[in-house]
């Protein structure tokens, strides 16, 4: 009969919402019970949940560690390029210029003849 009336009245507990202060403690009296009587279920939340931490850890600070090392070679490459693209540039528009004077010339031949 005993064992009837605590179901009873873990029913009632839990079928009812605790409130407040009261209800962190009651929840927290629970967890710590459960604890108590089970120590290897909760160890082995422990080392489950704990690898996964670290294994997001460890894979986290790997990709900053790579997203780095991209940022810095990126950057390399854009200081290698810039002096080509400035020369390229700048030979291009002597070309452009040359060819706006060949086409001038053409066109004051014609224009002559």
């Amino acid at each position: 009969m005993t064992t009837e009336q605590k179901r009873e009245e873990d029913q009632l507990a839990s079928s009812t919402p605790a409130v407040g202060i009261n209800g962190i403690v009651e929840q927290y009296r629970k967890i710590k019970e459960h604890a108590e009587t089970y120590p290897y279920v909760w160890a082995s939340y422990i080392v489950v949940y704990g690898g996964f931490a670290l294994w997001t850890t460890y894979r986290w600070r790997k990709l900053r560690k790579t997203e780095d090392r991209v940022r810095a070679l990126q950057e390399r490459l854009r200081k290698l390029v810039q002096p080509e693209e400035s020369a390229s540039s700048a030979s291009s528009v002597g070309k452009v210029n040359s060819s706006a004077e060949k086409s001038s010339q053409s066109a004051d031949k014609i224009s002559k003849q």
